[in-house]
């Protein structure tokens, strides 16, 4: 009996030494659990996400890398959405906005959902460390891609649409 227990513990050991936890923003970990309001004064949280593949842009209005890529996004949204694309926007707020950030949104043709970033959800995002930063989630909320700095829109969408399938 005691060898079977003994038996049954390095088996467990073995199979949880495969189990590798990822840090939060590394490539291959789980989208965080988040609730907050946006900046339209909606509950958006990341329950809401699932099964969806998911873009999470973090932006600034003074972020002209920033102005580029997210009509982009949007367009991707536009696109696949129907098929169950999410993107939501995570405002930073480091430095004063050059303008309002929803007049901002407006002006770019941005819909999607767009929040500040507090530092609480910067940290469950693993840090940010440059803007813009787009990371890129599957149906299952595994973090596929993330890119500091300016992407094409066309190089994300064609991640997209890998995942998507």
């Amino acid at each position: 009996m005691a060898r079977a227990r003994l038996f049954l513990l390095c088996l467990l050991a073995i199979g949880l030494a495969g189990c590798k936890q990822r840090a939060a923003g590394e490539i291959r970990s789980r989208l965080p659990d988040f609730s907050l309001e946006d900046l339209a004064g909606h509950r958006l949280s990341s329950a809401d996400l699932r099964g969806k593949v998911v873009i999470i842009d973090f932006w600034a209005t003074w972020c002209e890398p920033c102005k580029k890529e997210m009509p982009g996004f949007q367009a991707m949204l536009d696109r696949y959405g129907p098929r169950q694309l999410g993107a939501v926007g995570l405002k930073f707020d480091i430095m004063e906005d050059t303008e309002d950030p929803l007049q901002f949104a407006a002006r770019l043709g941005i819909h999607y959902p767009l929040a500040v970033a507090t530092d609480d959800l910067k940290r469950k995002f693993g840090g940010i460390e440059g803007l813009p930063t787009t990371m890129l989630y599957d149906r299952n909320g595994i973090l596929r891609r993330k890119v500091i700095g300016f992407e094409y829109p066309s190089v994300v969408e064609a991640e997209v649409k890998e995942l998507l399938r």
